[in-house]
């Protein structure tokens, strides 16, 4: 083929462009400097259709977003490598005489809806009743999940290009994007088919420009010497003379709004065999059709309160709107849309929950005293402040529904521990759950140890009745006997059962030993149990539950949380997690908690030194390994994959595990983790590492959340670009659980301006609410765990960092519900099936 090998040449670097993500980074100066020259070294190349739909699709690339990017290399990729298929076999002539006729086979298709006229179009209506929609963008629209008219009018425009700043022809500026409005003066097609040139002059009172579309050879009909017409696009310049390059056009009509130029153009997010002119065009036939009589299901009273425009002004203003003062306002409307849907959702199951009478619990100054006593520190002014939320709370005869966060180290445990401890005196049960087994038991023996010797006061029998125990036949005396043998209990500990009875549940208790503890919780016999997602099985039956605390809550579906409070008659609820949540998250996750904040950590506790290296001074980093191993130390190496990947140049777990062991510390003890694994087999791994049985544990991010490793002092990181702000601090917290001061090592070469904002972060604040907050305004809620937080709502419009729109859909929700909890007045209707909707499209997600 002629021209091979500039086509190749061009493909090879947007395949690299691609593998690295559309960052614009495969050349140094940029994509778009890289084009110009390769247009000039190209210029034969140029009359190839494929060739001028792949510069088209690039145009402007630096200002495109990374999704566009993405859409439009694949599809410029596709463009070239058309070039190189061979083309299809012609069909034989005619069949032989010999071979039988076929018989047609008889199909049963249904026939495509008949088309509607615009103005008896629906919202509900299927896409393909739409006038001219044409097979190719029907199947374009559904590969984006569009279905009816509703969704593509919810299709937002994920940008605009500003052409309303109309101009005279001698007032252009060449590199900006401009307007002009004038009347064709010259015409003139040049080659024909994929070669042809279509150049096209205009003129008004003040000079001329030149335009000029390649491969369009039908424009030669469509416009004429003396037509009135409007050109948007980027001004540049040719032999002297201004020039536009494929711009957007329009003939002028008077009184006529221009969809394609002279305005804010909406961008809207396209895929393969979807353009931008044919988009927009059926988009604009839908608002037109559709928004003037979509019903409002925003009452007239909320949207005085709040000084909203309605409904179908957002939906038309969004994707055509008449100035930026119109777009903000068509903005605001919609985005205060999903805030409210949100927090409709969240009041209402929080009224749910707390509808109904709870315990009220009686504050015990004595075993508080008690516990604080047997505390080898002192409780920090953050822990005693949310023990007064969390005691205010429990006193009350309505259900506790409240979110304990803290920065990892901040104390949650011991909050926790006080509050069951009340729960417990109270004469009621405790339950605490945690994701993993490993952590379960690590809470077990902690509590245990904390709890088993403060002592909780009992009922009292009748002195002319026997002792509880001495009332027990032999059979229940010896079944007791067997309960405190698998809680740790001796008879010394607790003979007169005054301490707290601590017991662990997990899914790989053995089965006898599991029905001892499910008849000791059952009997009350077990004041607090300890596990994992065995708590919320039906075999569980508890005496009195009182307390439920759920640990690392992003773990666990709120399905999950509903459960477990269904084990009791209304317990107090009390949530906690490691991460950091910016307070408009925490508001849209966990809305139906009330939050307390540990944002205070202990005295004494070091500073871990964060340090980010590129990948060659990694040797550095392994001095430093065994400079701290030979101190009787241990290090987690972090790997962000499995197994080796073609796609991405970063060690796997198990090639680092590899090198390391036989390469890099051939006499030292390296072991390797990922998730996998068993979850048995993870357990062991990391109770060998705590137990010092080696020196460095390679894994991936299944350490995020882990046992402690007080002897672990460095964490490496490799590949730290690939992860969250909140991911990576989560790893630092890793280490500096001992005396010991501890290092995070961070490996990158990355230097993109987002991931330099990370890792410079990392390396200067220790603080994880700062650090939320960064994390969640480069990374966006999506991504804001690491991966997808299951249930988090999909905001199209709605930014999680507008505060005060949040804050008064907040207010909104909790003014309604207070007058009509479960929306059923007939104001509501409309509302209560939109939040439905929301809410069911936002699980199906999660």
């Amino acid at each position: 083929m002629e021209h091979r090998e500039h086509i190749v040449a061009l493909g090879k670097i947007l395949a690299a462009e691609q593998r690295r993500g559309c960052d614009d980074s495969v050349v140094d100066a940029g994509l778009e400097q890289y084009l110009r020259l390769w247009r000039a070294e190209a210029d034969g190349a140029l009359h190839l259709p494929a060739v001028q739909a792949t510069l088209t699709l690039l145009d402007n690339y630096g200002s495109q977003t990374t999704l566009e990017r993405r859409n439009r290399v694949q599809a410029s990729l596709d463009e070239l490598r058309g070039l190189f298929r061979k083309p299809p076999e012609p069909a034989p002539a005619s069949a032989p005489a010999s071979a039988p006729a076929k018989k047609p086979r008889k199909t049963t298709k249904a026939p495509p809806p008949a088309e509607k006229p615009l103005s008896q179009l629906e919202f509900d209506d299927s896409l393909d009743v739409m006038p001219a929609i044409g097979r190719a963008n029907l199947t374009a629209f559904r590969r984006l999940g569009l279905k009816t008219l509703g969704d593509l009018l919810y299709h937002f425009p994920h940008r605009y290009d500003d052409f309303s700043s109309q101009r005279r022809i001698a007032d252009l500026k060449v590199g900006n994007a401009e307007t002009i409005l004038g009347e064709i003066v010259e015409v003139k097609l040049s080659g024909g088919g994929p070669r042809s040139r279509f150049k096209v002059v205009v003129g008004d009172e003040s000079g001329v420009i030149e335009a000029v579309f390649f491969n369009q050879p039908w424009l030669s009909k469509q416009l004429r010497i003396g037509m009135q017409i409007v050109l948007s696009g980027k001004v540049g310049a040719y032999q002297g003379m201004r020039q536009m390059s494929t711009p957007s056009w329009e003939p002028y009509v008077p009184d006529v709004d221009t969809v394609h130029t002279g305005r804010l153009v909406p961008v809207h997010p396209l895929t393969k065999g979807l353009h931008e002119r044919n988009a927009r065009k059926l988009i604009k036939q839908a608002v037109d059709a559709l928004a003037p009589k979509t019903p409002d299901y925003l009452p007239a009273i909320v949207r005085q309160r709040t000084g909203l425009v309605g409904l179908g002004e957002a939906l038309a203003q969004i994707h055509f709107p008449d100035s930026r003062e119109h777009l903000e306002h068509a903005t605001r409307r919609l985005g205060f849309d999903e805030f409210l849907f949100i927090q409709l959702g969240v009041v209402q199951r929080k009224l749910l929950w707390q509808g109904e009478m709870g315990f009220a619990m009686q504050h015990n100054a004595e075993v508080y005293a008690e516990l604080q006593a047997r505390l080898p520190f002192a409780l920090t002014g953050a822990q005693r402040r949310s023990l007064d939320e969390i005691f205010r709370d429990m006193a009350r005869p309505i259900p506790m529904a409240r979110l304990l966060q803290g920065d990892v180290g901040s104390g949650k445990t011991v909050v926790a521990a006080a509050a069951l401890l009340q729960a417990i005196a109270n004469g009621f049960q405790g339950a605490l759950m945690a994701p993993t087994e490993i952590l379960a038991e690590q809470h077990y023996k902690g509590l245990k140890q904390l709890l088993g010797q403060v002592r909780v006061p009992r009922p009292e029998p009748e002195s002319s009745e026997p002792n509880w125990q001495q009332r027990l036949d032999p059979e229940e005396a010896a079944r007791l006997a067997e309960i405190k043998a698998l809680l740790g209990m001796t008879v010394e500990d607790d003979l007169d059962g005054q301490g707290v009875r601590v017991a662990l549940l997990t899914g790989s208790l053995g089965t006898k030993a599991r029905r001892k503890v499910l008849e000791g919780i059952a009997r009350g016999e077990v004041d607090l149990v300890v596990g994992t997602h065995a708590l919320i099985t039906e075999s569980v039956q508890f005496h009195s539950l009182g307390l439920v605390v759920v640990d690392e809550q992003h773990r666990f579906g709120v399905e999950q949380r509903q459960r477990l409070r269904d084990k009791g008659f209304n317990p107090h609820l009390l949530v906690m997690t490691a991460t950091p949540i910016p307070r408009t998250l925490t508001l849209t996750i966990f809305g139906d908690l009330d939050t307390s904040i540990l944002d205070e950590l202990p005295p004494g506790r070091q500073t871990i030194r964060t340090r980010w290296i590129p990948r060659n001074d990694r040797e550095k980093a392994y001095k430093h390994m065994r400079r701290e191993i030979e101190k009787g130390r241990q290090t987690f190496v972090i790997c962000p994959l499995v197994e080796e990947s073609e796609k991405i140049d970063l060690p796997s777990a198990e090639e680092m595990y590899e090198r390391l062991q036989h390469e890099v510390f051939p006499d030292l003890r390296v072991n390797l983790l990922h998730g996998r694994m068993l979850p048995r087999e993870k357990d062991e791994i990391m109770v060998s590492f705590r137990n010092r049985e080696f020196d460095i544990l390679v894994s991936t991010s299944v350490i995020e959340v882990g046992i402690d490793i007080p002897n672990a002092s460095t964490i490496v990181i490799e590949g730290a670009e690939r992860f969250g702000l909140s991911q990576l601090h989560q790893f630092r917290g890793r280490v500096g659980r001992g005396s010991h001061q501890s290092y995070c090592i961070l490996i990158s070469d990355k230097e993109n301006e987002t991931t330099k904002q990370r890792l410079e972060a990392m390396e200067q604040t220790t603080d994880g609410f700062k650090l939320a907050e960064i994390d969640l305004q480069l990374r966006g809620p999506g991504e804001f765990f690491g991966t997808r937080q299951s249930g988090t709502p999909d905001l199209k419009v709605a930014k999680l960092a507008d505060t005060r729109l949040l804050h008064a859909a907040r207010q909104e929700a909790e003014q309604i519900l207070q007058d009509d909890p479960q929306l059923a007045a007939d104001e509501h209707i409309l509302l209560k099936r939109k939040v439905d909707a929301f809410w069911a499209e936002t699980v199906q997600a999660g």
